[in-house]
């Protein structure tokens, strides 16, 4: 019988830098569930900003990222826009979720 994998390592192109300054590259990314897809419609950020659902369910499912204690939000917010459409990319793959046509921003 196969094992589920539900679990993904990382390795960030630039990398998230702290406060202190440590760059952190390597982490891990979770299989979303369906709460991690519906309750951050609650949110009121992203009632307001629906883009914002994004960098919610980024927030929920990166489980690890260098030697972080806790993935926030600011943690996601703060990322590179390369390192963030990276993550992006991921989630997609292994959620296989087929990528919509969109608009370049």
């Amino acid at each position: 019988m196969e094992a589920l994998v539900t679990e993904y390592d990382f390795v960030l192109p630039l990398g998230y830098i702290d406060e202190s300054g440590t760059l952190h590259k390597e982490g891990t990314m979770r299989l979303a569930t369906a709460a991690d897809e519906v309750l951050p419609m609650r949110d009121p950020r992203v009632q307001q900003n629906p883009a914002y659902l994004t960098i919610i369910v980024l927030a929920r499912v990166v489980i690890r990222l260098g030697n972080l204690k806790m993935i926030t939000t600011k943690v996601i917010e703060s990322l590179f826009t390369k390192d963030f459409n990276y993550l992006q990319e991921m989630y997609n793959k292994i959620n296989q979720i087929e990528k919509k046509e969109e608009s370049s921003i």
